[in-house]
This record gives C-alpha cells, structure tokens and sequence, in this order.
C-alpha cells in the first residue's frame, strides 16, 4: 500500500482548496509574550544570537506550537538577515531596534556588496530542518523574507522611521542608486527563500511592511515589482512553490498586487475594506489575517466580536486566520487561548 503524507490545512487552502475550519498561526508568534520564549532569550543574550544559534531559533519556533498547536509555524529570523549577508553591520540595540550603517548617499549605495555571503545564513537553514524533523506532518512551516522595498527602508535610514521618509526621499533624488539597493535585495532574497525551501520550509512569506506609505507609482515600481521579480525567481527553481506576500497598508492597491506579483495568498491588515477583499482579492487568491492585535490584548467580549467579524466576512471564501499585523508582546496568552478555541468552533 501506498501511504499518503498528512494533510496540512495549511497548504490545502494555499492550493486552492478551502477548509471549513481556517487554519490559524499568527505573525510573530513566537516571541515576547511567552514566559519559555524570555527565557531562551535570556539564555541567548543579543537578538542576533538567538536568531544565529540554531537550537535556540528551533526551539523557540517549536514553543506556540506546543502551546497553541497552530496550522503553521514560522521560523524565527529576522527580515535584515539578507543586510547581514551582504556586509552590513547589522546591531539591534535593546528597546531601540534595529540599527545598521546608513546608505544614505550614491557614493555609499556603491560600498554595497552584490552577492551576500550565505554561509552567514547557514544557521537559519539549519534551524529550519531541526524543526522539520520534530514537526507534526500536519502542520505547515513557513521560512520567509523581507520584501526588498522594507529592507531597503532599514538600509538607507540606518533604523526605522515614522514614515520611512528617507528611503522615499532617495527614492526621489537619486533612483539609480535606490534601485540598486532594490536589485541586489531581490537577486539575494531569491537565493534566501531557495535555501529555505531546500532546508524544508514549505511556504514562503514576503513581508512589506513599509509598502502603506508608498503612492501608487512608487508602489507599483518599489513594492510590487521586485515582489514580482522574487515569486518568478523562485519558481523558476521551484516552479510549485507556495507563497504569501504581505503588502502591509496597501489597501485598495492590493487587487493590482495581487494580480502583478502571482501571490498564493495575501495577508491583510486589520483596516482593509471587507468588501473590497472578498470581491477584488478572495475571488483570485487565498486571504490571510485580519484580527486587530490591540483586540486581542483586549480580549474578553471585544475579541470574541471581532474574531466572528473576521469569519463572517472572510470564511465562506479560501482564509488562514491571523492577526493583521504581529502579536504584541503584552497580549495575554489566555486571550490568544480564547481566540484559538472560538477559530477552530467555527462550523463552515
């Protein structure tokens, strides 16, 4: 007998197939607002080598799923680990953020290396198959990256801003010099997602996080099409691969999005538009998302309403219920208990 390989939820709605129960993870789920996650923390010491070490990123990737037991777990890394790869000196100070050397100028856009060196990165690739291997069959494992537009954003104002406005600002005066910064992130980031897929990830996720800020033009050059460029760059190697992008604030730019980039899936914010979505997005692609975080710190009545919004508006099409942005690190693990067991109550 031929002994087929578990269904994954997961997947099954990623290839086309909707699922009376959504699959649930959430982003950033492992992290901050579990007790095990701050004592690995701990035990690493700088962010980076939590990220680096690949028990401690292994394992605190396995920890909400032993919790929760979610559809789907993320490996833990970071979006500016193709920075890293490429030379820059990437320092996260703590309860400041990221901070990398700004490459605010022509003249030091052209310092920037062209390939990234992916030894560096060997150890998320180990991570990803530690977690593999202990894995439920069932649940899926997504790798992901940053998408080029939001790294950039990181590499030319040195931090993050309020509004990015430096990465835009460059973008005006000196786009030759952007675009660089924009190529040398797409060509790395598809080498990235491949080494990924290799060490057993199963889905990728490409975060653009900063793409609400862009204007249609610069969103189309900016966000959408380097997004296209890395789905065609992967499935040139792996024509079959599943992938999710996450254009975070693009709102009624999103159908375009969609239909430009060749997207499995699209997360959603919590702002989007119900209609919009199921109309112009859910008819094309599956929809990920869209629980307001804050309502989930809230919990109580206030969850349970807006948890039953989201499937009222999105689980009679394909839905993989998450958050509209990442977990805060205040939010109660038993409103995220109550948010998994009225999900999965669900009778579609």
């Amino acid at each position: 007998m031929t002994h087929l390989p578990p269904v994954k939820p997961f997947l099954e709605v990623l290839s086309g197939r909707r699922q009376p129960i959504p699959p649930i993870w959430m982003m950033r789920q492992a992290g901050r607002y579990l007790p095990e996650y701050r004592e690995v923390r701990a035990r690493a010491g700088g962010f980076l080598d939590l990220c680096f070490t690949p028990e401690f990123a292994a394992e605190v990737t396995l920890q909400p799923i032993r919790r929760f037991n979610f559809d789907a777990a993320i490996i833990f890394s970071d979006i500016l680990v193709i920075p890293y790869a490429l030379g820059c000196d990437v320092r996260f100070e703590a309860g400041e953020g990221p901070r990398l050397d700004p490459l605010d100028t022509p003249d030091k856009v052209g310092t920037l290396a062209t390939n990234g060196d992916f030894t560096k990165l060997e150890p998320v690739f180990e991570a990803l198959r530690r977690v593999r291997r202990v894995l439920d069959p069932k649940i899926a494992l997504i790798g992901f990256c940053g998408a080029p537009w939001t790294v950039a954003t990181y590499m030319v104002a040195g931090q993050g801003t309020p509004d990015q406005a430096p990465a835009r600002m460059m973008a005006y005066r000196y786009p030759e010099a952007f675009a660089r910064i924009i190529d040398t992130v797409v060509e790395n980031s598809i080498q990235y997602l491949l080494g990924q897929l290799k060490a057993g990830a199963d889905v990728l996720q490409i975060f653009d996080t900063w793409a609400g800020v862009l204007p249609p033009r610069e969103f189309q050059r900016w966000s959408v099409e380097p997004t296209k460029r890395i789905v065609e760059g992967v499935r040139k190697q792996v024509p079959n691969a599943k992938i999710i992008g996450f254009p975070r604030g693009a709102g009624a730019l999103l159908p375009a999005f969609v239909e430009a980039t060749g997207v499995d899936a699209v997360s959603i914010d919590w702002a989007s538009e119900p209609s919009l979505i199921r109309n112009k997005v859910q008819s094309h692609v599956a929809v990920q998302g869209n629980l307001d975080p804050l309502v989930l710190i809230a919990g109580g009545a206030a969850l349970d309403r807006a948890i039953d919004d989201v499937l009222a508006n999105f689980a009679a099409g394909r839905l993989i219920f998450n958050l509209g942005h990442g977990i805060q690190p205040e939010t109660p693990i038993a409103h995220v208990e109550q948010m998994v067991k009225r999900v999965r109550a669900h009778k579609g």
